[in-house]
C-alpha cells in the first residue's frame, strides 16, 4: 500500500536552539555540520521502520556526489562507490510513533559538507517531494570539523559574541574601539551566502567552488578577497586619504551590519569607504557567522614591505620624515581564524590560528588576498609556507634601516633598529572588555637570540642569503635620545614633552638639534608638517641634558582633524663631526574627550528603551556640524542619526535622550559615534541587559 508525506516539519525552534544558529532566526533551518537535527515528516498512513524512504540533500547549481555537493541517503542503504565525499545519514529518532505515521528523523550532516544553503527533498515508494531547504554552517563544537575549538569559553567569544573591541592608536598608545559584529542579525544569512555566490571563483568554476566550500581554508581565502572590492564584487571600498565626500569616512563606522546591508542592497556594489580595522571588523563578522572561530587582531609598529626583503628603509630630512616605498604603519589589524592545516603536511604542527588580512595591500596568487598564514609558521621564520608567511613575518619582524637625506640628496646611513616593528600585538580578551596581548605567540622576545636566529632562518627560507646578520645589528651610540611625556595626551590642549640626550662618549660634543612635529595617517603616510624648531646644546662626557618641547593646541589643532596620530622627532648631529647623526621619535594618539551613555530605568524585550547620552565640549570655541549616530544589536535595525543639534558652544553640554524598542534579549553593547568640526568620531559605548 502506498503511503505519501502529508506534512513536514523542520523544527527550526528546537534544532535551531541546539545547533545554537536560534540568535539568527526561528523561520529557516540553520545547522552545524557533523551534529543531527530532527526532522518530522507526517505520514498519511502508518509507517513500517522498512518501508522505503530516501532523502537528498543537494548545494549549488550542479550537485555531484564525487563533489560533496550531493547526498542520497535512508532507507535502503546506498550503495556508494568509494569516490564519494560528505555522506549525510539518518536514523528514525525514538521520538517518533510510527503507528501513527509520525516518521521522525535524526539526520547528520558530516563534519566535511561543504557549508551553504541546501535543499532537502524525500522519496517513498510512491513520490518524490520537495521537504524545503536548510542552511549547513561550520561546526566549532565538533571534533571531526577542521574548525573544532576544544575551549567552551573560547567558543563562546569567538564564534558567538556579537561585540568586540579593535585596538588603535600607536604603540605607547593602544586605545579600544567597540566595534558591533552583529553576525547574527537575521539578514546575514543571506548577506554572507551571497558573498560566496558572487566570489570571481564561483563564477569560474560553480561546481568546483561549492564543493571546496567544505575547506575553511578555502573559505578564508575568498573572504578575505570578498571583503575588499580590488578585483571583484567585493564589499567594501579602501581609501587612504581625506577625499571621502561621496561615502563615509572609516572612523565613522561602529560595525559591520550596515556595511553588509547596504552592499547587498545595492546589488552587490562596494560600500565607500574602509580602512584596515573596517575590513576586519567586517571579515570577523561573516567569519562568526560561517562558524569559523575568528578574533581581531592589532599590530602596532606595522611594517608594509613591498619586496619581500625583510627590511624597512626611512628617511629623514630637515623636518623629519620622509614618505617611502615602504613603511611602517602606526598599527594595522587583520583578523585571525582557527582551523586545522593539513595542506602543510606537518601533522598538526601548523593548526590553530592562521592570520587572514582583506585589506588589500599585496596579491596572493594574483588576488588582493592574504592567508591563511599560520601563526605557529611566522613565530618560527617558517617563510616558505602557505600562505603569504613572508608578508605576515615583516609585518610583525622586519628590521629599520634609517637614514639621513640632505639638501643635495646624498644619503647616509644613521642607524638600524631591529626591535621596533611589531609591539603590543593585541586583541580582545576572552570573556573580558580589556587587551590580551599576543606578542608572544607571533615572535620571541625582541633582544634575544633566538629571535635574531629566527629572523635569519626566514631569510634564509626566502633564499636571500644570511649575510644581512652583521648588517642589522643594533650599533653602539655615543649619544642616546629619548622623548618623556610631561603630561596626559588630551585632544583640545597643549602637548608638553621632554627630549633626553644623553652623551655616552668621552668627548665634549656640540649637538645641532631638529625637533618636528607632523600630523600622520596611520598607514604611516605624513598628512601635514605641524611645527619644526632647531637649537644648539653642548652635552659634556657623561652628561645629560633635559630639553622642554611643546606643541600648543592652537599650532595643531587645524592639522590633526582627520588625523590619527602626531610624530614628534628629533634629529640631530655633532657640529664637529656631521656624519654622526641621531634620530628618535614618539608617535601620539591623542585621547578623545569622553561621551557618556545610559539607560533610564529598566530594559525589557519589546518595550520602550530609553537612552541617555552626554557630551561636554572642552574647547573655549563653538563645535559646528555636530551629529551623533547610535548603534546596537538587538535594539536598533538600522542606524540612529541625531543630527539637529549642529552646534555646540564653548564648554557647552549636549544631552540627549534616545528611545528605541529592543527586539532581542540578552547583554547587549550600544556604541555611539559623535562627529563634529574639531573632532572626527569620538566614541562612546554602554552594555544594556534586556531581559525577557
Amino acid at each position: 500500500m502506498t503511503n505519501m508525506i502529508k506534512n513536514v516539519d523542520f523544527n527550526c525552534q528546537a534544532n535551531n536552539t541546539a545547533h545554537r544558529t536560534i540568535e539568527i532566526t526561528t523561520k529557516q533551518l540553520i545547522v552545524r555540520r557533523g551534529q543531527s537535527f530532527l526532522l518530522t515528516l507526517e505520514m498519511m498512513r502508518p509507517f513500517n521502520a522498512h518501508d522505503t524512504l530516501i532523502l537528498t540533500a543537494e548545494t549549488g547549481s550542479a550537485p555531484s556526489e564525487k563533489r560533496g555537493t550531493r547526498s542520497q541517503f535512508g532507507n535502503p542503504s546506498a550503495m556508494y562507490a568509494s569516490d564519494v565525499k560528505a555522506v549525510w545519514n539518518l536514523n528514525i529518532d525514538k521520538s517518533a510513533n510510527l503507528q501513527r505515521g509520525i516518521v521522525t528523523l535524526s539526520v547528520t550532516p558530516p563534519a566535511d559538507a561543504p557549508v551553504g544553503k541546501y535543499s532537502l527533498s524525500a522519496r517513498t515508494d510512491s513520490e518524490r517531494k520537495v521537504l524545503g531547504t536548510l542552511v549547513v554552517l561550520f561546526n566549532p563544537w565538533c571534533t571531526n570539523d577542521w574548525v573544532y575549538l576544544p575551549d567552551e569559553r573560547e567558543r563562546q567569544e569567538y564564534v558567538m559574541n556579537e561585540q568586540g573591541l579593535i585596538y588603535h592608536g600607536t604603540a605607547g598608545y593602544p586605545h579600544p574601539m567597540y566595534w558591533i559584529f552583529g553576525q547574527f542579525e537575521e539578514e546575514m544569512v543571506d548577506i554572507c551566502l551571497k558573498m560566496l555566490d558572487v566570489n570571481p571563483k564561483h563564477m569560474r568554476d560553480p561546481a568546483d567552488d561549492v564543493s571546496a566550500r567544505c575547506n575553511p581554508i578555502y573559505v578564508g581565502r575568498v573572504v578575505s578577497a570578498m571583503v575588499n572590492s580590488n578585483g571583484d564584487r567585493g564589499v567594501l571600498v579602501g581609501r587612504w586619504h581625506d577625499d571621502y565626500g561621496d561615502g563615509v569616512r572609516p572612523t565613522h563606522w561602529t560595525g559591520s551590519v550596515s556595511i553588509l546591508q547596504q552592499w547587498y542592497q545595492k546589488n552587490c556594489h562596494p560600500v565607500k569607504y574602509g580602512q584596515c580595522w573596517v575590513f576586519a571588523g567586517v571579515m570577523c563578522t561573516v567569519m562568526r557567522f560561517l562558524g569559523i572561530p575568528c578574533r581581531v587582531v592589532t599590530n602596532f609598529q606595522s611594517a608594509h614591505d613591498t619586496n619581500n626583503s625583510l627590511t624597512i628603509d626611512q628617511y629623514y630630512d630637515d623636518y623629519g620624515a620622509r614618505d617611502s616605498q615602504d613603511s611602517t604603519w602606526n598599527f594595522h589589524v587583520w583578523v585571525e581564524g582557527w582551523m586545522k592545516r593539513p595542506d602543510l603536511k606537518k601533522g598538526n604542527t601548523y593548526d590553530g590560528w592562521q592570520v587572514l588580512d582583506p585589506t588589500p595591500q599585496e596579491r596572493s596568487e594574483g588576488v588582493f588576498c592574504c592567508g591563511p598564514a599560520p601563526v605557529a609558521a611566522i613565530l618560527q621564520g617558517e617563510a616558505n609556507l602557505k600562505y603569504d608567511v613572508p608578508f605576515v613575518f615583516s609585518e610583525v619582524n622586519a628590521d629599520i634601516v634609517k637614514w639621513m637625506v640632505s639638501a643635495n640628496g646624498s644619503k647616509r646611513k644613521m642607524h638600524s633598529d631591529t626591535t621596533t616593528v611589531g609591539q603590543n600585538i593585541s586583541t580582545k580578551a576572552v570573556g573580558y572588555n580589556t587587551r590580551s596581548d599576543v606578542t608572544d605567540s607571533y615572535k620571541p622576545r625582541e633582544g634575544s637570540a633566538r629571535e635574531r636566529a629566527v629572523f635569519k632562518r626566514a631569510l634564509n627560507r626566502l633564499n636571500s642569503g644570511d649575510d644581512r646578520e652583521d648588517d642589522t645589528r643594533e650599533e653602539t651610540l655615543k649619544v642616546e635620545m629619548k622623548f618623556e611625556e610631561e603630561t596626559k595626551m588630551l585632544a583640545g590642549q597643549d602637548i608638553k614633552l621632554k627630549l633626553k640626550l644623553s652623551n655616552k662618549d668621552r668627548s665634549v660634543k656640540t649637538m645641532f638639534i631638529r625637533v618636528s612635529a607632523q600630523a600622520m595617517r596611520y598607514n604611516g603616510k605624513i598628512a601635514h608638517n605641524i611645527q619644526s624648531t632647531v637649537q644648539e646644546k653642548m652635552l659634556r662626557s657623561g652628561q645629560d641634558v633635559i630639553l622642554p618641547v611643546q606643541i600648543p593646541f592652537s599650532v595643531y589643532s587645524k592639522y590633526m582633524v582627520g588625523c590619527d596620530s602626531m610624530k614628534v622627532s628629533a634629529v640631530a648631529f655633532d657640529k664637529q663631526q656631521e656624519d654622526d647623526v641621531y634620530e628618535t621619535e614618539i608617535d601620539i594618539a591623542l585621547e578623545d574627550p569622553a561621551i557618556s551613555m545610559k539607560v533610564i530605568g529598566e530594559a525589557r524585550l519589546f518595550r520602550p528603551l530609553i537612552m541617555e547620552v552626554e557630551f561636554t565640549n572642552p574647547l573655549n570655541e563653538t563645535l559646528r556640524n555636530c551629529s551623533l549616530t547610535v548603534i546596537g544589536c538587538g535594539l536598533f535595525k538600522s542606524d540612529y542619526v541625531e543630527s539637529k543639534h549642529r552646534e555646540l558652544f564653548a564648554r557647552e553640554k549636549l544631552k540627549l535622550r534616545i528611545t528605541t524598542t529592543p527586539y532581542k534579549a540578552g547583554l547587549k553593547t550600544v556604541v555611539a559615534d559623535f562627529d563634529c568640526s574639531a573632532f572626527r568620531d569620538v566614541k562612546g559605548s554602554c552594555t544594556v541587559n534586556v531581559k525577557p
